[in-house]
């Protein structure tokens, strides 16, 4: 394979997950809000969550009906942000997808596959409502509807043809995913597990290992294998057990999670500002809500998939970086005088509680650490992003006109929409229509027929045209109206 080759293929890649990060933005918006919720329950309710008020009983299970449900939040997400034009169809495919691995691989219809009882299943099955199972989902769903929307089927058939065949084929696609997941998944669930064992005798350098992989597997939800060899009582630790009830070890206890408090209090709102920072002047807005409300709940709740979820596909380069000072992060804590735990996550909320636990030690170290972490988080994340031109939110690959302060010729977006179409050469001339935060971005027939001076009347910022076949309109701020309206006059 020439240089040439693999270049081109590491570009498609590259685009391809950079596609796939953007269409998490969708269900990624809502999560810092649930987070919130959550994290607010929690502090007033620290010991029964909900169980003894019923104002932290609401806000739990309000905020709870959003992170709990993350992974159907990302089938459906990626399956209409991978979609060729974002239609609900593909969403639908992609529950279908999520809701046929869910239950074909769940404990009660594994062991009745298995012909044995529910209590000898793989724990892996108990663990397949994750991330990853979500944007396979998503992934599968999008995929069938891109290539089935148009199927034409014998007249016999003809009430399937089109977009009603997409779930139906996706469901066949399912099947197969779910007969390879029955074999791989509990393999890879159980490696983990066993790695986790292996790496429980090294101390501070176990900490700082079992820390870089928790960060690298959260992609695809594996993480919670590792999680219970070190938290829970699967090889004897209970790390987080032990640290509320006073069963452990003063000074150790607590190794396995204290090193969480210094990233996500500190090391991800800082890595969020160095984004915000190096995002383009004319993005630095849009950038801003996003980055701020993950940042906020990183650092109050520890719920740190908002953040994580908007760069760990656009710049996964980034995400490693993210992985190893974690792993850092918990190998220094575990060397230091300092323990502190979580029930839900290593968040404000968490470490303020953790004040009462018997096996804390010097938690009010978290501070000082922290305030280290995040300086060293900020600068190595603003050096890597412009060194290596990472790709975060706000860092697209467009030119730098301030497309944020674009002013349309008027709030008509039909009649915007109607002007563009028509500079574009009409419906019969236009493949596929998308958008980002300020562009309409489509794809054409024929470029002959794009008169660029008919859509800037619309008031429009200008044109790109990167190839013969692609064209993008900067629109501004307001483009998902006016996408909206042009791909009505589309249909």
């Amino acid at each position: 394979m020439s240089a040439r080759t693999k270049e081109r293929g590491f570009f498609i890649m590259m685009k391809y997950l950079q596609k796939l990060g953007k269409s998490l933005m969708l269900p990624v918006a809502v999560l810092p809000a649930a987070g919130i919720l959550m994290g607010i329950g929690y502090w007033i309710d620290p010991t029964g969550w909900g169980a003894n008020s019923a104002i932290a009983a609401f806000l739990i299970k309000a905020g709870g009906a959003i992170i709990d449900n993350m992974a159907i939040l990302f089938a459906i997400g990626v399956a209409v942000g991978m979609a060729d034009d974002h239609e609900g169809t593909a969403g639908l495919a992609g529950l279908v997808s999520w809701l046929m691995i869910q239950t074909i691989l769940s404990t009660g219809v594994v062991a009745m596959l298995k012909g044995i009882d529910a209590g000898e299943v793989n724990a892996a099955f108990g663990k397949i409502n994750n991330q990853f199972i979500g944007i396979l989902s998503g992934i599968i769903g999008s995929t069938c509807y891109n290539r089935f929307k148009n199927t034409k089927l014998p007249d016999a058939l003809a009430f399937f043809s089109g977009k009603r065949s997409v779930a139906i084929v996706t469901a066949l696609a399912s099947l197969v995913a779910c007969l390879v997941l029955f074999f791989v998944w509990p393999v890879v669930y159980s490696a983990l597990v066993a790695f986790g064992e292996a790496i429980l005798g090294l101390g501070a350098v176990g900490a700082g290992i079992y820390g870089f992989f928790n960060r690298l597997l959260i992609p695809v939800g594996l993480h919670h294998a590792l999680n219970s060899v070190f938290w829970f009582d699967v090889a004897g630790v209970n790390d987080l057990g032990n640290f509320w009830a006073g069963t452990g070890t003063l000074g150790v206890t607590g190794q396995y999670m204290t090193g969480f408090f210094p990233v996500m209090m500190f090391g991800l709102p800082a890595a969020a500002l160095a984004m915000y920072h190096t995002a383009k002047p004319g993005k630095k807005k849009v950038a801003y809500g996003l980055l701020l409300a993950a940042a906020v709940c990183s650092f109050f709740t520890g719920v740190t998939e908002p953040l994580e979820f908007a760069f760990m596909f656009l710049a996964p380069g980034l995400y490693l970086i993210h992985a190893l000072l974690t792993g850092i992060s918990l190998a220094i804590c575990a060397l230091l005088p300092v323990r502190a735990g979580f029930n839900f996550s290593a968040g404000f909320v968490d470490w303020f509680l953790s004040f009462k636990a018997p096996m804390a030690v010097n938690p009010l170290f978290i501070i000082p650490i922290g305030l280290i972490y995040g300086v060293i988080y900020y600068v190595v994340f603003r050096f890597a992003i412009v060194k290596f031109n990472f790709k975060t939110p706000g860092r697209e690959d467009d030119d730098d006109i301030d497309e944020n302060q674009v002013t349309l010729a008027n709030n008509d977006y039909t009649q915007v929409a109607s002007i563009i179409l028509e500079g574009l050469g009409g419906k019969g001339n236009i493949k596929s229509v998308d958008n980002c935060i300020t562009r309409l971005r489509l794809e054409i027939n024929d470029y002959t027929l794009v008169n660029e001076k008919k859509i800037k009347s619309a008031g429009v910022a200008g044109v790109i045209r990167p190839g013969k076949t692609s064209v993008q309109v900067i629109v501004g701020t307001q483009v998902q109206f006016v996408a909206d309206e042009f791909k009505k006059l589309c249909q």
